[in-house]
């Protein structure tokens, strides 16, 4: 779950605003550092590119150099994977539109082309066509006549019923989750033949069964499902010899190398495991090596890589390409481990019902680690914190690994943009806590939110998963539970009381003003006028504190104030509104644990989903003033190794990327392994 974009790999989507605004003061990287370092590589559209530093790379041993090495080659070259996952035309509109951008020898001065520059690189940063958080389609500011003659000038080929669909309404969605134009019928994303229905997955899946109830095979994880010539349902396995075979090769031969560079035994029997399981496709291997990974918890280098988040299936069920390349900071995670030592201790103190209630959180490691690279879904847009593995059984019984992207939030905070902060904060006291406070409270809700959050709480017994009970909405429901986790304990005095924080009321007062301004207003700023809110993280957030405004009203616990035509929220009573952050955590977990389809329902389409038209045109008409796209995102560092003439690596150097466009060329022609047609 991602904390960004995070329910098993919880993650927030890529820096949120929120996040954005609570870094406003740390806008410039100040002269007194060790040395000045650009961030910022490029801005276009509503995206912002940055680079990250890899601190401490000077001293990892080259042993510890080369399993980074390794394991982020393996990682890049599953990357196309991801591409056509998201959208079956993908892989043929990238080989074109680079085809152009390349060889084109006309007129690059005028006003069409550099539109075409920036379409080429929104989907480049979305790894498709559909934009990388909305999910709906990015429309071209070109014309298709303008197209063709791009496409005709370069001697490019691509299908016209594909030239059209660029520039009609055909696939418009990437993730529909409206189920009244139907979960699949209304989603682009190439994880189902056409015309498979919702109604066929479900009876599909019906018939599969575990050979223990109480460890459910995560079943559609790792396979398209499609109609055979007999029109009967089967599955097109995702691994060597099967679906997306010529990438998996390429990610074992990477990951074979890492094997034999393991800093230790448990880490090298996991990726041997997880070797295994890209050559079979078997599911039970693939928990067999969750359970192995979960519990490598010794070394300084640690990695995600595989078919693992679901949030791009509308049913929940198959899971997209990703990976992450980690290499521990050590000051950081010691700060912060206090967290996972505490765990019990927040399960026993929730405000959960007692059946509810884990008797025994078993192994929650959590660290803050420093991002040496990431591929398929979780670039360029990252998350900012992630809780593995997913299936609910083996983080009960096994345990789970989170972490916080250290130098991904910092390099975030050093490019922020200054001001939001200032245009919607209520009044001074909000602004000096934030000021404060903003930095470690978004940290805090980081951990809490990973650490504790996924981590508590169980299921009935015979209650299917959540996929199963919740369905569509079982994502915006996990990530609002875990978010209701950390913004109950960060407004208590234990998190002083273990030394986090030199004053909790303090903190949790900055955190809970941040969390209902960004729930109610400043994230919209990513949604277009007349939008619903489509996905998953920004339909918690706004369920989250839309429900606490309306249970409040009678205590007047949060006011809406409008000043000079401008909008505000004020909390005034901060001890009412944890009681009620408590009350809805313990109805949220009451309705996975018992899997309320209807509850949950009732919950997200009430509060999440639907925004206020007046108030959303008054945030778009504030937001004019700031430059600073509200989206970021990151090119990776380049990994050299340097080899001696045995062939042997004798050093690893790290370089940045000239641009945006040269790290994304790079990566089609060195990683672009894939056939077009999948």
């Amino acid at each position: 779950m991602k904390l960004f974009k995070i329910a098993g790999l919880f993650v927030f989507f890529a820096i949120s605003v929120s996040a954005s605004a609570q870094s406003d003061k740390k806008a410039v990287v100040k002269s007194n550092e060790k040395a000045s370092f650009d961030f910022t590589v490029e801005q276009f559209s509503d995206i912002k590119v940055l680079h990250y530093q890899i601190p401490g790379w000077e001293n990892l041993s080259l042993k510890e150099q080369e399993l980074v090495y390794y394991l982020t080659q393996a990682g890049y070259s599953g990357r196309d994977i991801m591409w056509d996952q998201h959208y079956r035309y993908n892989l043929k509109i990238r080989k074109a539109l680079e085809n152009i951008y390349q060889n084109y020898k006309g007129d690059k001065n005028t006003a069409d082309w550099k539109n075409f520059e920036v379409y080429l690189k929104r989907v480049w940063f979305s790894n498709g066509i559909h934009h990388h958080y909305s999910s709906d389609k990015i429309k071209p500011d070109f014309s298709i006549d303008y197209f063709n003659t791009l496409l005709k000038a370069t001697k490019t080929n691509l299908a016209p019923e594909i030239v059209a669909i660029l520039f009609n309404d055909v696939d418009s969605k990437r993730v529909n989750l409206d189920a009244s134009k139907g979960l699949l019928e209304g989603s682009a994303v190439n994880f189902y033949d056409k015309g498979i229905t919702q109604k066929d997955v479900e009876a599909f899946y019906a018939t599969k069964k575990s050979p223990n109830p109480k460890e459910p095979y995560s079943f559609g994880l790792n396979s398209k499902l499609v109609r055979n010539a007999n029109g009967q349902l089967e599955e097109k396995v995702w691994k060597s010899g099967g679906m997306y075979g010529a990438a998996i090769d390429k990610i074992i031969y990477w990951l074979q190398k890492a094997q034999k560079v393991a800093e230790n035994k448990k880490q090298g029997d996991a990726i041997g495991l997880l070797i295994q399981y890209y050559k079979t496709g078997d599911l039970k291997t693939w928990d067999d090596y969750n359970i192995a990974w979960s519990q490598a918890t010794e070394g300084n280098i640690d990695y995600i890589n595989s078919f693992i988040e679901v949030y791009k299936d509308p049913l929940g069920y198959r899971a997209s390409y990703e990976s992450i390349v980690q290499i521990k900071d050590f000051d950081m995670s010691k700060k912060m481990e206090v967290v996972s030592k505490n765990a019990q201790w927040f399960e026993d103190h929730s405000p959960l019902a007692p059946e509810h209630k884990k008797k025994n959180v078993v192994g929650v490691s959590y660290k803050t680690v420093v991002v040496a690279g990431e591929s398929g879904s979780t670039s360029p847009s990252t998350p900012i914190g992630v809780n593995l593995p997913n299936a609910d059984w083996i983080r009960a019984a096994h345990g789970s690994k989170s972490v916080s992207l250290g130098n991904i939030i910092d390099a975030n905070s050093k490019a922020g943009g200054k001001g939001r902060l200032q245009e919607f904060a209520n009044d001074a006291e909000e602004i000096r806590l934030a000021e404060k406070y903003g930095e470690l409270g978004s940290k805090l809700l980081t951990s809490l939110h990973e650490v504790v959050g996924h981590a508590s709480g169980q299921l009935n017994p015979g209650v299917g998963t959540p996929k199963q009970t919740l369905k569509n909405y079982a994502s915006a429901l996990e990530e609002g539970r875990a978010d209701l986790v950390g913004l109950y304990y960060l407004y208590s005095p234990k998190i002083q009381e273990i030394g986090l924080v030199d004053n909790w009321k303090e903190l949790g007062m900055q955190s809970y003003d941040n969390y209902i301004r960004n729930g109610l207003m400043t994230q919209l700023i990513r949604l277009k006028l007349g939008d619903n809110i489509e996905e998953s993280h920004m339909r918690n957030r706004q369920m989250v504190s839309a429900w606490v405004f309306e249970k409040g009203k009678k205590d007047n616990v949060i006011e809406k104030v409008t000043r000079n035509g401008k909008t505000y929220f004020n909390i005034n009573d901060y001890d009412k509104l944890h009681e009620l952050f408590g009350q809805l955590l313990k109805e949220v977990q009451r309705i996975k644990s018992e899997g309320d389809f209807e509850a949950g329902k009732a919950l997200v389409e009430n509060y999440g989903v639907k925004v206020d038209q007046k108030l959303h045109a008054e945030i778009l008409e504030r937001n004019k003033q700031f430059p600073d796209a509200p989206y970021s995102g990151f090119v990776n560092p380049i990994l050299v190794p340097k080899y001696n003439a045995k062939g042997e690596i004798i050093s690893i150097s790290v370089q940045q990327p000239k641009s945006f466009a040269e790290q994304m060329l790079k990566y089609s022609k060195d990683y672009g392994y894939l056939p077009l047609e999948n």
